[in-house]
């Protein structure tokens, strides 16, 4: 959520800035306009309240000289329909307010590049040897069925499309990298964490995914009697929300926190795009990173979140780069974005495997996460995420880059301890 108090002293900042992201400037006024008339009828029912205080008063003091009170006491029932009248005006407008300012996204930091689509994304750094094959790579999703490691034909029969059953040595796999992921993260001090799977409306509103994801239907909804829930997109929404309404000891920040939970997506606006494979699942495993840090600290963290997610890339021996993604490609909540896209040889190019964020201040706003600075004056703290990483498409990145020309598929070193010692994946009995 953005800072209506800065909207006003700077409004065409805003414009121009939210224009990179597709906000129309005409919405900024339309918000100021809201904000005028909420502010106006502020006045004017305190006025009124301030008045019905003394008309109160009047009457009592009527009372006690036993003179008549009956003009005052008409007087304040008047003042009374009144006051009832622009509260009512008030939450009207505070609600036509809010209703807006939800919908406005993060304001993008100086040096992300601007576009309104993926085209002029910065290639920050190359990570790497890309792999030499002396046969015609496969894809991962063929290695994998031909394996006997992967089964999407029975998952399709049980679940429907974008759905896999990990069988055998795949399911090991799958385990042994999520595993990984979690140990380098908790040796760069993450603090682990079990979350919920479902969480509430109030929860997808504070990391800033409702209400897009109500309107869009990205999302899966669920209910338990009378209460709605939301099967988490990421394990970010329970991290963040795991600090909502409070205020953190300043003392604690920075604090990173890590986590591994399933993701569900409708993958809404995807239809014919990954239709096979790992990349784009209704539910996939991901391993989450999440730090709360003091303003001052949160792009060193962004720095700090990006090569952590590196190091894991690096030591699988995966080749990979690092992009920063342009004003109109970053999530809704970001500042700044950047990318971390692994190598994929059968298909000839990068696919994103994590995205590290700076939100700034937009998420912490709206869950009223805060800290005492050092003049004891409350500030909302600066919240980051970014995956460590997804374990699926990590899974498809190893198939398909550690594939032999016999179809098996070497083990990376740094798992071969998590396969019980096993060191090639070889076709299931």
């Amino acid at each position: 959520m953005l800072d209506i108090k800065l909207i006003r002293k700077d409004p065409q900042f805003y414009k121009d800035k939210l224009a990179t992201r597709n906000v129309k400037p005409e919405t900024i006024d339309e918000l100021l306009s809201f904000d005028t008339k909420r502010r106006g009828l502020i006045v004017q029912s305190e006025s009124l309240k301030a008045k019905r205080n003394e008309v109160s008063e009047q009457i009592s003091q009527l009372k006690r000289n036993k003179e008549d009170a009956s003009s005052a006491i008409n007087d304040m029932k008047e003042v009374g329909g009144q006051i009832k009248e622009l509260d009512e005006q008030l939450r009207e407008i505070e609600n036509d307010q809010n209703n807006l300012a939800a919908h406005l996204p993060n304001v993008p930091a100086d040096d992300v590049p601007v576009g309104l689509t993926e085209e002029g994304a910065v290639e920050l750094r190359k990570v790497g040897d890309l792999p030499n094959y002396d046969f015609k790579p496969k894809e991962h999703f063929e290695i994998g069925e031909d394996l006997g490691i992967l089964d999407f034909e029975r998952a399709a029969k049980v679940s429907g499309s974008r759905f896999v059953y990990y069988v055998g040595d795949g399911a090991l796999l799958e385990r042994a990298v999520y595993n990984f992921f979690l140990d380098e993260n908790a040796k760069a001090g993450f603090k682990e964490m079990i979350t919920p799977y479902m969480v509430s409306d109030d929860a997808m509103f504070g990391t800033g995914q409702f209400p897009k994801f109500k309107e869009t239907k990205a999302g899966y909804e669920t209910m338990d009697g009378d209460r709605e829930y939301t099967l988490i997109p990421t394990a970010e929404v329970p991290l963040v929300n795991y600090h909502r309404e409070e205020v953190l000891p300043a003392e604690d920040l920075p604090m990173s926190v890590t986590a591994l939970s399933p993701a569900f997506r409708s993958e809404a606006g995807s239809a014919g795009k990954d239709t096979r494979g790992l990349i784009r699942l209704h539910q996939f495993n991901k391993v989450e990173m999440v730090k709360f840090t003091k303003p001052e600290q949160s792009w060193d963290a962004l720095e700090d979140l990006t090569h952590q997610a590196e190091s894991l890339l690096q030591k699988l021996g995966l080749a990979y780069h690092v992009i920063t993604l342009t004003t109109g490609d970053m999530s809704f909540t970001a500042a700044k974005t950047n990318d971390l896209e692994v190598w994929f040889p059968a298909q000839n190019r990068y696919r994103e495997i994590s995205s590290c964020s700076n939100t700034t201040d937009f998420q912490a706003r709206r869950a009223h996460i805060q800290y005492r600075d050092e003049d004891g004056k409350l500030q909302f703290v600066h919240t980051l995420n970014g995956s460590g990483l997804a374990v699926g498409r990590a899974v498809a990145a190893i198939l398909e880059n550690y594939q032999n020309a016999d179809g098996t598929v070497t083990i990376p070193d740094v798992l071969v301890p998590y396969m019980h010692g096993m060191t090639k994946i070889e076709k299931q009995k």
